[in-house]
């Protein structure tokens, strides 16, 4: 991965934001977790605190505030505080995001194991 300068900005911005690194390689362009790790420490930001150690510092997204072209992946327990939507803009006429379409769709190879 070569970094400009516009990249290493965004991902600087997102970074002290408090913005998991997952999140921003996706709003990056699909750059894994651990490129966006290794650039944030070489350039020198703190590590982030875990999400059970923070609030998260965006909106959260519940049903209330759920708009069609989000992604739907529940996060956490229906009932429970801080239950939301991931909210992450998703792809296509699926109702996830990259990430979690991922999660939720097997490839064909995937279904012969």
């Amino acid at each position: 991965m070569e970094w400009t300068e516009k990249a290493t900005e965004t991902l600087r911005r997102l970074w002290l934001k408090g913005i998991p690194a997952r999140e921003i390689g996706h709003r990056l362009g699909g750059i894994s977790r651990n490129a966006v790790i290794g650039k944030a420490h070489r350039l020198g930001l703190s590590k982030q605190n875990s999400a059970a150690d923070s609030q998260p510092s965006q909106t959260i997204i519940t049903t209330a505030n759920l708009t069609d072209r989000m992604c739907r992946w529940p996060i956490g327990h229906p009932g429970e505080p801080g239950f939301r939507f991931c909210g992450v803009p998703r792809i296509g006429s699926r109702p996830y995001c990259r990430e979690h379409c991922s999660m939720a769709y097997r490839g064909k190879s995937d279904e012969a194991a």
